[in-house]
């Protein structure tokens, strides 16, 4: 995998990002034309949901012009935004503090979502507290989501990193590996710990719903994009809330429109919902007041030190100088 945290390409796999200026695959990408705005779209259901504004026609009630290209490699969007190549992206924090770190004038306009329990650390029916986890085997694709999602549960019980022996594996061989007894836990994310669970093999000791706030995806522009397409973005956030509430009021028919983006059943894709919380205009505004607890100014510290730790980003990025909440505030009016 990549170098970088974070990013569960959500093709079920978030990879996290070193390289910054990729050479990006998406070779059809040309300059934005001046009344379209190009935002990059990978598979989580966060972003995905954009194809609901999208057929549902927000994006037009809100005067935003916006073509949607599809990235089924995640890190190609982030090069992609980085190198300036689209206007703005769908991205995790951590995989834009590594840019911010790089000086790129780049801004978090605004948050879909948390992962609110779709990546979990599963044990076995043994397993009932952390300290019985004290030297057994916890699968997990190393430096991934998972390993941030490890490293806090340990924490936030006392624990540290080193009391449990890690095994390097890719997500789908991680659950494998836990099913079929090979090691104690694995720390994966949907449609994995659904399939465990549904198994009888395994159940959640921690999920992402623990770590409020850590797992924030976002809305990325380019600053030139702020400035020279404030309007078509700002109609963009509107559309957001729209569809939030589409969501959250029509779920079936908000699940047929997404599944049908990523080729899966309706039925399979409700599965994902529950554990992503969608944010509302209120959920961010609270995400871009800075004195909050669960702000992304609030919680920039704690993932640019595990970002650092693992010299998964080279420099220390400036939090501040990536948020711009004034185009929610105009979006809100």
């Amino acid at each position: 995998m990549s170098s970088s945290i974070f990013s569960i390409s959500r093709a079920f796999k978030r990879n996290v990002v070193g390289a910054l200026l990729v050479g990006v695959a998406a070779a059809g990408i040309t300059t934005p034309a001046a009344a379209e705005i190009k935002v990059g779209v990978s598979d989580w259901p966060g972003w995905v949901a954009w194809y609901v504004a999208e057929q549902k026609g927000f994006f037009k009630k809100n005067g935003a012009d916006v073509k949607l290209v599809w990235f089924a490699n995640y890190t190609d969007s982030i090069g992609a935004l980085s190198s300036g190549q689209l206007d703005a992206n769908s991205q995790t924090w951590s995989d834009t503090l590594g840019p911010l770190a790089k000086g790129l004038p780049l801004k978090a306009i605004l948050v879909n979502d948390n992962s609110a329990g779709n990546d979990a650390l599963m044990v076995g029916p043994k397993i009932t507290s952390f300290a019985q986890l004290k030297g057994k085997k916890v699968a997990l694709e190393q430096f991934s989501i998972s390993h941030f999602v490890l490293a806090t549960a340990l924490a936030k019980n006392g624990m540290k990193l080193g009391d449990v022996k890690i095994v390097n594996l890719s997500a789908g061989d991680a659950a494998a590996a836990f099913i079929s007894g090979k090691v104690d836990a694995a720390v994966l994310w949907n449609p994995w710990v659904h399939q465990i669970e549904a198994s009888g093999k395994g159940k959640a000791l921690f999920t992402s719903k623990d770590m409020p706030g850590l797992v924030p995806d976002l809305l990325v522009a380019q600053d030139k994009a702020i400035q020279t397409k404030r309007k078509e973005l700002v109609g963009m956030i509107k559309a957001w809330f729209e569809t939030e509430k589409f969501i959250r009021e029509q779920p079936a028919e908000a699940a047929k429109i997404m599944s049908k983006v990523v080729s899966m059943s309706p039925e399979e894709y409700t599965v994902f919902l529950p554990g992503t919380k969608f944010f509302d205009a209120a959920a961010n505004t609270q995400a871009f007041d800075a004195k909050q607890a669960l702000s992304l100014a609030s919680t920039a510290p704690t993932i640019a030190a595990f970002l650092t730790q693992y010299k998964l980003i080279e420099g220390k990025p400036d939090a501040a100088k990536g948020i711009d909440g004034t185009l929610l505030q105009d979006a809100l009016k």
